[in-house]
């Protein structure tokens, strides 16, 4: 996938399927080629078609998996609320979806919204949809200080005691979770879906 060829990466992925190969190692493999590409994008070797064409790559793959991960899955929506979005300044939303995907499929409730997720629409989010997680989800390294002035407004907004904060992404550690103010960091899907759990309760 990082080497964009479309057609031989959703070919791997559906003969990986067809062997009923775990789907979460599919996605993991399409976390790490997702990594590299970021990197090149950051360091100028890859540009916007790129980043386009493999997360059109990975959507594609996505759909196929879709169905593998519903197979006995919880849905319905009961296990709590949550909202996510990719924060202010940031325009991925691959990894964001699998998270999406995964939190369902986990039976919770999730408000996914969008890219380029100003501040106010999170704290609008909170209040309407009664969250109790929030997942703010960033790519690139200018998405530490929307994650940081999101959480920000979340607490001048009066509502910070009322939510957990999670945030992830491609270079998100604990030392960008504490700057940010957040409760906890996701390395992946799994993690998000771990740390909801833990906090509603489900």
């Amino acid at each position: 996938m990082a080497g964009m060829k479309e057609q031989e990466a959703i070919s791997i992925a559906k003969d990986l399927i067809d062997k009923r190969e775990d789907p979460l190692k599919i996605f993991a493999s399409c976390r790490e080629a997702m990594e590299i590409v970021g990197s090149r994008f950051e360091k100028g070797e890859f540009f916007l078609p790129e980043l386009m064409m493999a997360g059109e790559i990975l959507r594609q793959i996505s759909e196929l998996i879709k169905p593998l991960m519903k197979e006995g899955a919880k849905t319905g929506g009961d296990a709590g609320k949550v909202i996510i979005g990719t924060v202010q300044g940031d325009i991925h939303d691959i990894g964001k979806d699998i998270v999406v995907l995964m939190l369902d499929v986990n039976g919770f409730d999730v408000l996914d919204l969008g890219i380029d997720v100003p501040p106010e629409k999170f704290i609008e989010a909170i209040k309407d949809f009664e969250a109790q997680v929030v997942g703010l989800s960033g790519f690139l390294t200018v998405a530490f200080d929307s994650m940081k002035e999101t959480v920000d407004q979340i607490k001048a907004a009066g509502l910070r005691d009322d939510v957990k904060i999670m945030i992830g992404g491609g270079q998100i550690d604990d030392e960008i979770k504490n700057y940010a103010g957040a409760d906890a960091y996701g390395k992946d899907a799994m993690a998000a879906v771990k740390l909801s759990k833990e906090w509603i309760g489900g």
